[in-house]
């Protein structure tokens, strides 16, 4: 039975797959987490779409009808390759997230919040401004978001205190809508909330990644139409690391998370 490919460089594209078994919860998911290599926010852009043409070349031996790329530095500098590469129907996370920004901005000024590989990329400034020629983009690299996320730290004053440090920028810029360009930093909403203020709308392109691809395999006549999917996960390194990090992303426990040696 044929399934949905999803990979990332760790845990955070799980806040992805969630919301693809939220939404169609019929579909089977492989899931590949490249453990061994992450961070990708750090690698150089050549290194980043080598690993991604491994990742896919792993997920293409799992029967996978589509592949969505549910990491956003690799959205960023690898999609455009690897979509010239393979025959599958591959979606990022980039463009899903832009259009529903551009959507909910009222004074078109937009706010973008990502790894440092992605915010340098300029990609998501780029999407915008191809949907909106008038709109104004601020964008700031929140390094430090993902080992916070990582290590349970969700709230406190060491998290706020960073967190208003780097979404300074955006404040004076008086954004009315940011993306969370980091598959990790939902689970800083509350507090990225409470720094830009509650008038703010937070985009996590999670929501509509899903729903591309649920459109994507409709239009395609590739919906299951079995009664429940199943879901599958591979990491390239420690197991247990990802299995106890992924109820934080997932709301559960991850059972059989298997480690591949060669991707």
């Amino acid at each position: 039975m044929s399934a949905i490919g999803v990979f990332d460089s760790g845990v955070g594209g799980l806040t992805v797959a969630r919301e693809i078994i939220r939404q169609l919860p019929d579909e089977n998911i492989v899931y590949f987490g490249d453990t061994a290599r992450v961070p990708y926010g750090i690698k150089s852009p050549q290194t980043v779409i080598r690993f991604s043409i491994e990742n896919i070349l792993f997920l293409l031996k799992h029967d996978v009808k589509l592949i969505c790329v549910a990491c956003n530095t690799a959205s960023s500098l690898a999609l455009p390759v690897i979509r010239n590469n393979f025959r599958v129907p591959i979606i990022g996370v980039i463009t899903p997230g832009a259009k529903e920004a551009v959507y909910a901005s009222q004074n078109k000024r937009i706010g973008v919040i990502g790894t440092k590989g992605t915010i340098k990329s300029r990609t998501y400034e780029r999407e915008i401004k191809q949907l909106d020629p008038k709109v104004k983009v601020t964008a700031a690299a929140c390094p430090l978001f993902v080992p916070f996320v990582e290590e349970g730290w969700l709230s406190g004053e060491v998290v706020l205190s960073v967190a208003r440090k780097y979404l300074k920028p955006l404040r004076q810029a008086g954004v009315d809508t940011v993306i969370l360009g980091c598959t990790h930093y939902p689970l800083l909403k509350p507090v990225i909330q409470e720094v830009l203020g509650k008038g703010v709308i937070l985009i996590d392109s999670a929501k509509q990644v899903a729903f591309e691809i649920k459109k994507i395999l409709a239009s395609e006549d590739l919906l299951n139409r079995g009664k429940g999917g199943r879901h599958k996960f591979y990491v390239s390194d420690n197991p247990e690391w990802f299995s106890s990090l992924a109820q934080r992303f997932m709301g559960k426990k991850l059972m059989n998370v298997r480690k591949v040696d060669n991707v």
